[in-house]
């Protein structure tokens, strides 16, 4: 059954008993796996998801089942409805998305959609032989298909997204470097240069020496500068977080470098992901930071009525707890290459990736973590070695301040933060200072 209708069928059988919306995910799913340098597993999954979020008087409530057959949803719509009745009354619940069209050509490729096993290990394939005697170890993954939207106020959209994402490391000995490449089409990655981009990394990564903690300049990958993102987004430009007082967020203000601009923007040629959110609500460029200053705030519908606006189509799944989140997030590029920032450096680090990266005050956006699969020192504007993994704690806005970006570079690229892929496309930053506190150890 083609997912549209099967949005139009549970709306159906909630009938005017409740408000209610309804999505469906229709995706294929097929992952490929290695380790040692040998592909182990290939699983792939299709079949229909279905979310379901009822209101009745004000009593919300929400339920996913995998059944897409009649008893499967007759039971899901019963079982959401009583759950409802029983909840306390939801006083901000904004109501059901008006109808609307989403804007913009979906990001879809049917050959990603319908990847076969073969082509995705072809990828894990070329990415294992980049290198003779690393033990290398990754996933090759793809998700393409349809996705609809449904509620009972006449709302109703269909789009199709696709998905690949090429992930792994090479290693030598102790020493890792990492390679990643996500796009809408898998035809558009290949394997051997993800490869080589770990190989480079695990090479140079041996023997790496002790460094004592300290503010030091820092060129950033696209992969830290992602994370860093990805942080900036759920506790900053989350009108939730910004209503309860947690965000750093002063609109109108001057909050960072003139050279940083940030857009939320679906119609972005990176992009990835439907054409509408969690509520039914069409997805719109936004633009959160131009030149420096700080301009919007993502809403869903829940914020919005409550702060008198519109929504920005930011909702998520789970949103009635966490808030609108942006997920196509690209950070303007600027005009150096990587290499021109490292050589441009005195004396500080290169860092490839982040690891285990936790909020401490997310008004300040001081943020503590560790280096991983490849930290190296940087002297007279040459790599001069790989140091061992290190402990930092910073204000990421402190970072990005005004005096303290010293350049942003032209690589930007869909970069895996910490969260997961295809969230953020993101260049490498040059920072005057980043400050770290201790070994891996502490």
């Amino acid at each position: 059954m083609k997912v549209a209708p099967l949005a139009e069928m549970v709306v159906g059988m909630v009938g005017d008993r409740a408000e209610a919306q309804v999505t469906v995910d229709g995706t294929n799913q097929g992952l490929t796996r290695f380790a040692n340098s040998f592909i182990h597993q290939n699983v792939a999954e299709s079949g229909r998801t279905v979310q379901l979020k009822v209101a009745v008087d004000g009593k919300v409530a929400a339920a996913t089942t995998t059944r897409a057959d009649e008893e499967g949803l007759r039971a899901l719509v019963e079982e959401t409805i009583h759950a409802a009745h029983l909840r306390p009354t939801d006083t901000d619940w904004p109501g059901l998305a008006p109808p609307a069209m989403a804007m913009g050509a979906s990001h879809f490729d049917v050959g990603t959609a319908r990847a076969t096993p073969v082509e995705r290990a072809t990828r894990a394939r070329d990415f294992i032989t980049a290198a003779e005697g690393s033990l290398a170890a990754g996933y090759c993954d793809t998700d393409g298909g349809p996705v609809a939207f449904a509620n009972s106020a006449g709302q109703s959209l269909e789009t199709s997204i696709s998905r690949a994402t090429l992930d792994g490391i090479h290693q030598f000995g102790t020493a890792a470097g990492a390679g990643h490449a996500t796009a809408a089409a898998l035809s558009k990655i290949e394997g051997a240069p993800v490869g080589a981009m770990a190989v480079k990394t695990a090479r140079a990564a041996a023997d790496p020496a002790e460094l004592e903690p300290a503010a030091y300049e820092v060129v950033l990958s696209p992969e830290c500068v992602a994370t860093m993102m990805y942080f900036l987004a759920f506790y900053g430009w989350n009108a939730k977080q910004h209503d309860e007082g947690q965000s750093f967020v002063a609109l109108g203000e001057s909050q960072f470098d003139a050279r940083v601009t940030i857009v939320d923007d679906f119609l972005d040629p990176l992009a990835v992901g439907p054409s509408f959110d969690a509520d039914g609500t069409p997805k719109r460029s936004l633009t959160l930071v131009e030149a420096g200053i700080s301009k919007a705030l993502a809403h869903d519908r829940r914020t919005s009525v409550k702060a008198g606006t519109v929504s920005t189509g930011h909702a998520i799944h789970g949103g009635d707890l966490y808030g609108p989140v942006p997920t196509n997030l690209h950070f303007h590029p600027g005009s150096q290459s990587q290499e021109e920032m490292i050589a441009s450096v005195d004396r500080g680090l290169f860092v490839s990736s982040f690891n285990y990266c936790r909020i401490l005050d997310p008004r300040t956006q001081v943020i503590t973590g560790l280096t991983r699969n490849g930290t190296f020192l940087i002297e007279g504007g040459e790599i001069a070695g790989a140091v061992s993994n290190l402990r930092f704690t910073q204000s990421i806005i402190g970072a990005l301040e005004s005096g303290k970006l010293v350049g942003v570079g032209s690589d930007a690229r869909l970069a895996d933060s910490e969260v997961g892929p295809g969230l953020v496309s993101a260049p490498s930053l040059h920072l005057a200072e980043w400050h770290f506190t201790g070994g891996a150890q502490g």
